[in-house]
């Protein structure tokens, strides 16, 4: 259990894509990390996109970031409501000052570009934010997945599998 040491935010609410939320918690989980829901509210159920729930751990305003060892944002239409939380905003900056790791996929772009944390770092996302992510200063490439330093990027579900298993790697390493 290379992960049994680790602690991970996986940021949440409502319309995230299922996959993209629960795929990674549960890999995450499969190596031993400890990873916790949260949202606005804690012991709020969250609906997917597809109508699977998510019951939040903890409210943003209960998370001490500095406990944490990395970050998840989901994709679907989430991110644009968890970039409007400034303790989301501050939860990310923190991550990438500490260098932590920050995983992104599909639309999770969003969040990392509102914290203003993309500028020359090489990333993917679904190409639909394509133009946000080059007009946030990033240098967007169409893969799997890309790794720059801490920011773990992935496009959409079908890639998943090597997205976590470069978030698990690079969390095992920390």
């Amino acid at each position: 259990m290379r992960l049994k040491d680790k602690k991970v935010i996986a940021l949440v609410d409502e319309d995230f894509e299922d996959l993209e939320l629960w795929y990674p918690i549960l890999r995450l989980r499969e190596e031993g990390a400890t990873v916790h829901l949260v949202g606005k509210e804690a012991g709020h159920k969250y609906i997917g996109k597809y109508g699977v729930p998510a019951e939040s751990d903890y409210a943003y305003s209960d998370i001490n970031a500095e406990e944490y060892d990395g970050i998840l944002v989901p994709g679907g239409w989430a991110p644009d409501k968890l970039r409007r939380f400034p303790e989301v905003i501050e939860m990310v900056r923190y991550m990438d000052q500490a260098k932590k790791p920050i995983g992104q996929i599909c639309h999770a772009g969003w969040v990392l570009i509102s914290a203003g944390i993309l500028q020359g770092k090489k990333v993917t996302s679904t190409p639909g934010i394509k133009d946000d992510m080059t007009n946030a200063g990033s240098l967007w490439s169409d893969e799997p997945v890309v790794t720059d330093g801490h920011i773990i990027s992935s496009r959409r579900p079908p890639d998943l599998p090597p997205y976590m298993k470069a978030y698990a790697d690079f969390l095992a390493e920390q």
